[in-house]
């Protein structure tokens, strides 16, 4: 019979492997990213010692005590030379929390640090938070925004799938220490709120998504809106800068992932665009630019979805969805991607500025008809076969 403190060896032994599994490329080729074989993250990789009691007395037969459902939805910044991601970690009961890994070449190795973050709880306490965006702001700090849910105070006496959402503020300086502020006010619910990393006229700028539900509520697309104090932020006047549109990518709903890359021909967006299907709410990953002058003005917009589910990433916790919160631009304009597929674990794609600047500024635009669509087909194969 295998003593316990054998079974904890190969426990640790098989969850080192998994920590130092080298990550590949896969072959298939579209000249807009490189895909990577394996995820970067799984439940797997959380620390074992969030999990299992390593005490023979209190855990006599190395029982896993606290069990990590899935990890998706991170955040992302390169911090000391490190490729830093603020991971939405979910339990076994269906409570989701930060918790930060690092690798040194952003692909592959990832570890956690030995604690999750401890977020301070806001003055109305909160059932669950997730999916925090990182902007490293002019002013000198890390902001991180994130989901706040809370049952809907109105909700019917027996109705437990009714929540509100609005955006919660955490900031840092040294992705150590964080202090929360006061949630965003706003009079729709919020819970993709993305803060720009520069001042626009004097101001905070943020990318919102308002909506008067929480699934779905009829919200018009992406929206801007500028706060004079981030500490004490009001969403009052917004302007919608990506609409939905029926029959697209985005016709439920769409929303701001990461903050955007400044770039010498606009600013770079990554966005999530979701559609209703017999198989449940389908979301991909789209990509759109902004001015430079005024980053609320829409300057490019391919159509159809930048990436998609594919293979095993569309079966998961809930199955046929991509979404991304965080991406970094390195100084030689490498741009790693950070996904989730299917609310489960998490995958990195690679590209570069140039590159998406290009698909951006030379896909055409979703023209929202069939004859269209085909119309530029027909174009593109005349002009190849007639080279």
């Amino acid at each position: 019979m295998t003593s316990f403190y054998d079974k904890l060896n190969i426990l640790k032994r098989e969850h080192d492997k998994l920590l130092i599994k080298k990550n590949e490329p896969v072959s298939k080729y579209n000249g807009l990213y490189k895909r990577y074989k394996n995820p970067i993250l799984t439940s797997d990789h959380a620390p074992l010692h969030w999990r299992f009691d390593f005490n023979k007395e209190t855990n006599p037969y190395l029982m896993e005590r606290i069990g990590i459902n899935s990890v998706l939805n991170p955040g992302a910044i390169k911090w000391n030379g490190k490729y830093l991601l603020v991971v939405r970690t979910e339990g076994v009961d269906r409570k989701s929390f930060f918790a930060i890994a690092e690798s040194d070449n952003g692909i592959d190795n990832f570890r956690f640090r030995d604690y999750p973050i401890h977020i301070p709880e806001a003055i109305e306490p909160a059932t669950n938070i997730y999916d925090m965006r990182l902007t490293h702001h002019e002013d000198g700090w890390v902001y991180g925004l994130f989901c706040v849910e809370r049952l809907d105070p109105t909700a019917e006496e027996g109705n437990l799938s009714k929540a509100v959402a609005s955006t919660g503020v955490v900031r840092t300086k040294d992705l150590e220490h964080w202090e929360r502020l006061s949630d965003i006010k706003s009079v729709h619910q919020q819970r993709n709120v993305v803060l720009h990393p520069e001042f626009i006229n004097g101001k905070y700028a943020l990318y919102t998504r308002p909506q008067s539900g929480f699934i779905d509520g009829g919200g018009m697309g992406i929206g801007w809106s500028l706060v004079k104090d981030i500490a004490n932020a009001e969403i009052i006047e917004e302007k919608i800068i990506n609409r939905r549109k029926y029959h697209t990518i985005t016709e439920l709903k769409n929303g701001e992932g990461p903050p955007p890359i400044k770039t010498e021909k606009g600013w770079l967006h990554l966005a999530h665009g979701v559609r209703a299907c017999a198989a449940g709410l389908r979301y991909v990953l789209y990509l759109y630019m902004t001015s430079l002058s005024d980053p609320s003005e829409l300057i490019a917009s391919p159509g159809g979805y930048f990436m998609a589910p594919e293979d095993e990433e569309r079966i998961g916790d809930v199955s046929n969805v991509l979404f991304s919160n965080g991406w970094i631009c390195d100084n030689d304009n490498k741009v790693f991607i950070y996904y989730a597929s299917s609310d489960t674990r998490i995958h990195v794609a690679t590209s570069t500025v140039e590159q998406l600047i290009d698909y951006c500024i030379n896909t055409p635009e979703d023209d929202l008809s069939s004859t269209t669509s085909v119309e530029k087909i027909i174009n593109l194969a005349d002009r190849n076969l007639k080279t």
